[in-house]
């Protein structure tokens, strides 16, 4: 069954010309793909939320205790 939101969008580019339509298709999936990537990169930071801060709180105290050291980009 398809939403009212989609059965507009159908009608819209029903509309259109057939060229137009395969590039509102194409822009589409793109739109949708990245769409996807977003959920899934806040999935992964939902469930690794506890280790990201575990690691903040570690990286805070031994810059505290004088153990951190600047980032050398050459030493990459």
């Amino acid at each position: 069954m398809q939403s009212s939101a989609i059965q507009t969008v159908v009608k819209i580019m029903e509309s259109l010309p057939e060229p137009a339509q395969s590039r509102v298709a194409d822009h589409l999936r793109e739109y949708i793909e990245d769409l996807r990537d977003e959920e899934m990169w806040d999935e992964t930071f939902k469930r690794t939320k506890p280790e990201l801060a575990a690691a903040a709180r570690r990286a805070k105290q031994e810059i505290t205790a004088g153990l951190a050291k600047p980032l050398d980009p050459d030493s990459l």
